[in-house]
């Protein structure tokens, strides 16, 4: 009879936290998640939370500054992303609040990042947790001591409903977990374990799902980033230098680098790079310019010359932006093409198919996505079209 009233309890507790999770986003115009343009850090724990500690190493001090830089990874290489930490410096944030933080933002992704430690001293190695229901007893202990952050807020038995982060039945909710957001979040999740394994030559303790009270609380895709045991001698020195550190941040950024360029990949909103964008644009320019296609069958004399330029493409968005200089990392010679579904953006204009070339060799450092193409009259062709047509 006791279980049964458990159970009923926590489906009641399961309702009130859909309810609030709701709530946080009331309000809010839903906006196209294929794109990904806000991001939140979460480095745990903070003030009065120093989270594990392993030696005279603090879980706090190394987690702020891994977020930091790689919040600083990502505003150097993508400067249109908007990027919002929960915190910044050494100061105690509610996980209730960290989670209102990013809901508020209409972030796009929620990563938090902690560090770990355990009574054996030999155990070492990253692991990324995504929301779910823990499968074994050392995915309960990590939520567990994750979650027990709470205890240290005010009211905390009100907030969270009387959760209890150390009981095990309390994590019966999380049974019921319906994460509509699981398959980014995995994909992101296993990103980061794989730069972690072979770019920071770290040991991949995989991905795992566990009930942390943050990632419930969110509404966009989660991951909560375990990035070492501080409680390891090896891996506690690693932590505690700037390389590892940085090494670290350096692994994330490009995990989420790749998870972007996916997500986006797959949006019908955003062209992908090389032939397939091409072809794409070609196959808009096909309808866009019908009528002038249908008289140059009647007319085999070439455009005349200073009809035809070329420029770059450096990106495709749903979204309109302008093209002012502080938008585009200073670039003063950006201009945007416009159609029903999406918005295209080029660097300059040139008269030589060379010096186009030599200008996007140029932006592939800062826009890996750039590529070539030709305009017509003011109307854009692919360089294949184009060179097919003049020889």
């Amino acid at each position: 009879m006791n279980k049964i009233r458990i159970k009923y309890i926590y489906l009641l507790l399961t309702f009130f936290m859909f309810e609030v999770a709701w709530a946080d986003n009331s309000g809010q115009v839903q906006k196209d998640e294929s794109l990904v343009t806000v991001v939140v850090i979460d480095p745990g724990h903070g003030g009065k939370d120093p989270g594990t500690t392993g030696g005279n190493v603090e879980e706090k001090n190394v987690v702020l500054d891994i977020a930091l830089k790689l919040g600083h990874y990502i505003e150097t290489n993508f400067p249109e992303i908007e990027v919002i930490y929960t915190r910044k410096t050494d100061v105690f944030i509610p996980v209730y609040r960290r989670a209102a933080i990013a809901n508020k933002a209409d972030a796009d992704l929620f990563i938090s990042i902690h560090a770990n430690a355990v009574d054996y001293k030999y155990v070492q190695g990253t692991e990324t947790f995504v929301l779910g229901q823990h499968r074994s007893e050392d995915n309960l202990e990590v939520a567990k001591k994750e979650n027990s952050v709470i205890l240290l807020e005010d009211d905390y038995t009100t907030t969270y409903e009387g959760f209890d982060p150390h009981s095990p039945e309390s994590y019966i909710m999380f049974e019921l977990v319906q994460d509509e957001y699981k398959e980014q979040s995995i994909a992101l999740a296993n990103a980061i374990q794989n730069e972690f394994r072979l770019q920071a030559q770290r040991k991949d303790r995989s991905v795992k799902e566990a009930g942390f009270v943050v990632l419930r609380r969110i509404s966009m895709p989660g991951v909560l980033v375990e990035t070492g045991f501080l409680s390891n001698t090896s891996e506690r020195n690693y932590l505690n230098s700037d390389k590892g550190r940085d090494e670290i941040a350096a692994s994330i950024f490009r995990a989420f680098k790749a998870y972007k360029t996916d997500i986006e990949q797959k949006s019908s909103f955003h062209l992908v790079t090389g032939d397939e964008s091409e072809q794409a644009a070609t196959q808009q320019t096909s309808v866009l310019t019908a009528n002038a296609e249908v008289q140059k069958e009647s007319n085999t004399e070439k455009q005349p010359e200073e009809n035809v330029y070329y420029s770059v493409q450096i990106m495709a968005l749903q979204k309109k932006i302008e093209t002012k200089p502080e938008n585009f990392n200073g670039l003063d010679n950006v201009f945007r093409v416009d159609s029903p579904t999406v918005s295209r953006y080029f660097v300059g204009k040139f008269n030589k198919l060379e010096d186009a070339e030599l200008n996007k060799e140029l932006l592939l450092s800062r826009y890996e996505e750039a590529f070539v193409v030709a305009f017509r009259n003011n109307e854009l062709i692919s360089v294949k079209m184009l060179l097919g047509n003049e020889n």
